[in-house]
């Protein structure tokens, strides 16, 4: 029986999804050590070796591949914040934390390049920057979620203050991490951060009783 050949369509497509790969793995690497304002067209087809009208295909300007850039890593952070199936609600809660932490050690792109857009206010805001909010919105949904499954007790203020805090904190772990280097145990801190997290809840809850 003769093995069909791929068709030429078929190659071609494979052929620019591989190209769309490294042209978002080479902005991606570039982004992370320049910034927004220091990533260009030209530097990210040095890296990948692809020429301008290449990238330009695939993408409509930088702004463009640079919020692509982010919404690759967040699909990738993202899978981590499922919350553990088994255990108490703080061993769960510890067990999410950790996941967190791991994804960001991996892949630290989508909170280093975000955070740095996020900061930054200009007059015709960036679609790299509404991605990044939107990305972070979504977390931030999913994270109330999870609050108000393991509390149920707590109002809607309480989740939204405490989901609040929690990804805060988390982000300023992350920058310590990127000040701190090899000398800053990223796991060790998201641990800790989400036992202060679980006992914070706590005491709402006691008092909300108490009223």
């Amino acid at each position: 029986m003769a093995v069909k050949k791929p068709t030429k369509s078929r190659r071609k497509r494979a052929d620019g999804e591989l190209s769309r790969e490294r042209i978002l793995a080479a902005a991606t690497e570039i982004a992370a050590e320049r910034g927004y304002e220091g990533t260009s067209i030209a530097l990210v087809s040095a890296k990948c070796g692809l020429p301008a009208s290449s990238i330009y295909w695939h993408f409509k300007d930088k702004d463009d591949l640079i919020a692509a850039v982010i919404e690759r890593s967040f699909g990738r952070w993202l899978t981590a914040w499922k919350l553990p199936d088994e255990g108490a609600a703080r061993d769960r809660v510890v067990g999410l934390a950790m996941q967190i932490a791991k994804a960001l050690l991996d892949s630290p792109d989508f909170i280093r390049l975000g955070l740095m857009l996020a900061l930054e206010r200009r007059p015709v805001e960036p679609r790299a920057r509404a991605m990044f909010i939107q990305a972070r919105a979504q977390a931030f949904f999913q994270l109330t979620q999870t609050i108000r499954e393991l509390t149920p007790e707590l109002s809607d203020a309480d989740v939204n203050q405490l989901a609040t805090y929690a990804l805060a904190g988390a982000d300023g772990l992350f920058i310590a991490k990127e000040i701190g280097g090899d000398s800053v145990d990223l796991a060790a801190l998201f641990e800790l951060h989400a036992r202060v997290v679980v006992d914070t809840a706590r005491r709402l809850i006691d008092e909300q009783a108490a009223q």
